[in-house]
């Protein structure tokens, strides 16, 4: 079918089984609806929610608190993105400024200079992201391990996504999904079947282009439509059935599966990544969370600010302009929640076309 003739069938449609709520999980689909205003080419029975696919918005204080502690007695590297967000007491910023040691950083791999350097530090990478940046992380380990680097260690928080999707098909109200690009190209296609199985929800995986979207949503109402539900790839030139043999082979063996809490959220089971125990030499969360600085897996999570949403942003109840707060007191250059602090969280990407 034609682009011209899918944006008329979309803007055109009218729901015979109530209005379709589509929620797409990955930042840069939201960022590419939005710059594109793919919305206001939808007819009003169609609507499209932002999901938990930010890793820094969903990454919880206790994990910046642990940091900001390990920053006392080591360097840590982060990427800049996270410097913001609060934590229970102080963010990485407010820690950098109050002399904790902590580093920005462009590439995980630039500690294997430094560490090569300076033999003498301890350095705390903050491994923070879902399975696309998790292979990073393997890799890295793959490089120290090799070299005999005992002077890198990583503090992880990193989470999967077909658990999340799970608990939004059991506890929210969504009627399908736009499953996320990045994460589907190395997790493959075929792990979104027994949720789809499950739920009877369409998952469909597509590209970042407009049209590759519309074509994704036409897809998704006519699954609803028929009330036959798949999984259904349509960016084939990049996510692949079974997804990237070698980086998940890298995750098996430096990994393993743990329960993870997510801001905003709470605990969902086996929605993390922790370093095997074989291979503990690497890993700071457990030092951290003897030290009373928080483990992220059953850490509490301090309320959020007086009438921010962030929660409901994240689980797509909402869009980041029904909250009262969205660009008056939160913005970009002043965030109240997580969602506006990060270039991925839905906030700051509508903040940021507005």
């Amino acid at each position: 079918m034609k682009l011209e003739e899918i944006k008329s069938r979309l803007q055109n449609y009218i729901p015979t089984h109530g209005n379709i709520k589509i929620m797409e999980v990955c930042g840069t689909h939201t960022s590419s609806i939005f710059k594109n205003g793919i919305r206001g080419l939808l007819a009003d029975g169609i609507k499209l929610v932002s999901g938990p696919g930010c890793p820094v918005c969903v990454t919880p204080p206790s994990v910046i608190d642990a940091l900001v502690s390990l920053s006392r007695e080591a360097e840590v590297l982060s990427f800049g993105d996270m410097f913001r967000v609060p934590g229970n007491r102080l963010s990485l910023a407010e820690a950098r400024a109050q002399g904790g040691r902590v580093r920005l950083m462009y590439s995980p791999f630039e500690v294997l200079s430094l560490a090569r350097e300076q033999p003498e530090t301890q350095f705390i990478l903050a491994a923070v992201g879902f399975e696309t940046t998790a292979p990073v992380y393997a890799a890295l380990l793959d490089a120290l391990a090799a070299e005999g680097l005992r002077n890198v260690r990583f503090y992880t928080a990193l989470k999967t996504m077909p658990e999340v999707l799970e608990y939004i098909c059991a506890n929210e109200e969504v009627s399908a999904f736009l499953c996320p690009g990045h994460v589907s190209a190395v997790i493959g296609s075929a792990v979104y079947e027994p949720l789809c199985k499950k739920y009877q929800k369409p998952f469909v995986i597509a590209g970042f282009e407009p049209e590759y979207i519309l074509a994704a949503v036409y897809e998704i109402i006519s699954q609803v439509e028929t009330g036959h539900y798949a999984v259904r790839n349509l960016y084939p030139s990049v996510v692949s059935e079974n997804g990237q043999a070698k980086a998940l082979s890298l995750l098996d063996k430096y990994f393993e599966k743990t329960d993870s809490f997510w801001r905003g959220i709470g605990l969902i089971k086996n929605s993390g990544l922790r370093i095997k125990d074989e291979y503990a030499r690497f890993s700071a969360n457990k030092k951290a969370s003897s030290e009373g600085s928080g483990d992220e897996a059953t850490a509490g999570e301090k309320a959020p600010p007086p009438l921010c949403r962030c929660t409901d942003v994240m689980l797509g109840r909402i869009s980041p302009d029904e909250c009262v707060l969205f660009g008056r007191e939160c913005t970009p250059q002043h965030p109240v929640g997580a969602c506006m602090v990060s270039a991925e969280g839905a906030c700051g990407i509508w903040r940021g076309g507005k």
